[in-house]
């Protein structure tokens, strides 16, 4: 594995590169590693963006990738149009088998300067980059990051009621998938769709609350850990469970105790309503169905 004393030859071997493919015009470094105020460990990927005459020859022909060592596995998106700019990009997640991990962006030089004529930073540049090469000046102009991308605003009423309105909606099917002994069905709701989609949008508002609507949030609830009370966090673990149907159970009732408790606060905290009557009555109802025999 690559340690962090290797980061500068890590960033070397890039700029050396780049400067060396002609059809590589500008080389930008971004995310956490050109973010003054994000955490890096070994495991951090290198997110890179590269600016070419025409992303159509590495996209088709990969060899490319070889070039910054022995490729473990490698995920490639599909060529589609950047949103707001209509110009195709790609994009790939690169690990390689010495522990280095590469994201490219590829970005046509149209592109790049349509985004400079546009005097808006897109989310992944204003998370942070550092501009590793440019034969052409095509950065000249660039704003520079404000380091503020991905942290969200306050929700609207309508949209914190209906997070609340989809959770519940799922814990019923949750029920009926434990009460059959569908333990597919019953993990992929409970512990994808009510806990990640619903509960960590609740999580995350909370802990907006307490940084003043400040901090990134991170991808899947990277970081919340670190910034959630120890108690929420803790309950957060009792969640998590094995496959048996009894634990399942419990896990349901604990993460709508956990959804109630948090909906709660972030309703008095932002001034909204929490609907009681929906919580009471749908817990009920699933507590009716886990004594049907």
């Amino acid at each position: 594995m690559k340690s962090s004393n290797q980061t500068s030859e890590t960033i070397l071997h890039l700029t050396h590169w780049a400067e060396h493919q002609a059809s590589v015009r500008a080389m930008l470094l971004t995310s956490s590693r050109a973010n003054p105020n994000a955490s890096v460990d070994v495991f951090s990927d290198y997110d890179v963006i590269l600016v070419v005459q025409d992303i159509h020859p590495f996209f088709e022909d990969r060899s490319w990738l070889q070039d910054f060592g022995e490729v473990l596995i490698a995920y490639w998106d599909p060529i589609h149009p950047a949103p707001g700019f209509g110009i195709e990009k790609v994009a790939n997640v690169i690990q390689y088998t010495d522990g280095l991990k590469l994201d490219f962006n590829l970005w046509p030089v149209e592109l790049m300067r349509q985004i400079i004529r546009s005097r808006m930073l897109p989310d992944n540049l204003n998370i942070g980059f550092t501009i590793l090469v440019d034969k052409d000046r095509l950065t000249e102009g660039m704003q520079a990051p404000n380091y503020k991308a991905f942290i969200p605003r306050p929700p609207t009423e309508e949209e914190f009621q209906k997070v609340i309105e989809d959770f519940y909606s799922d814990v019923p099917y949750v029920a009926k998938c434990l009460w059959r002994d569908e333990l597919m069905p019953a993990k992929w709701c409970l512990d994808y769709d009510m806990k990640h989609n619903f509960l960590r949008q609740m999580l995350e508002w909370r802990m907006e609350i307490d940084y003043e609507w400040s901090v990134p949030t991170g991808n899947l609830g990277k970081g919340l850990k670190k910034l959630l009370s120890p108690i929420i966090w803790s309950e957060l673990e009792k969640t998590y469970v094995g496959a048996g149907m009894e634990e399942n159970w419990e896990a349901l009732f604990i993460t709508i105790s956990l959804f109630h408790d948090v909906g709660i606060e972030v309703a008095q905290r932002l001034g909204y309503t929490y609907p009681h009557e929906l919580d009471q009555g749908v817990t009920a109802y699933i507590k009716k169905m886990k004594n049907i025999s």
